[in-house]
């Protein structure tokens, strides 16, 4: 069962690694074998399903998100608390409102994440 102090502690750093734009960083809270999806996967890839699975296949997706928007900033809005898992809510790039849905496997590593987004750029 996790505790609102980790939720809390993990989620101020997770802001702080992205803000920094330090991939390894980034990737550090995150299982070897975690899997990915969010709609911006398929948009920043020109298509495909969303999902991504692994460090190398989320790692190479979020490079080539950090260079198309180099003044990416996060802001924390709110923590939700779950078993095993939590919530973030952010402000995330474009001034858009994100949740990022975060699992977590025994270690405290992240093993599944979801983001969910108010609206995608250019869309209705």
């Amino acid at each position: 069962m996790l505790t609102r102090r980790f939720a809390e502690d993990f989620a101020r750093e997770w802001i702080e690694s992205w803000n920094t734009h330090d991939l390894e960083r980034i990737l550090s809270h995150y299982a070897d074998g975690f899997e990915m999806a969010s709609p911006m996967i398929a948009l920043v890839n020109g298509g495909g399903c969303g999902t991504l699975k692994g460090r190398e296949a989320v790692g190479a997706y979020w490079a080539k998100s950090l260079q198309k928007v180099p003044d990416l900033h996060f802001e924390l809005r709110e923590v939700f608390v779950g078993a095993d898992s939590i919530c973030i809510a952010y402000k995330a790039v474009f001034g858009l409102g994100a949740v990022e849905w975060l699992a977590f496997d025994e270690t405290g590593k992240v093993k599944r994440a979801a983001a969910h987004y108010e609206r995608l750029p250019g869309a209705r």
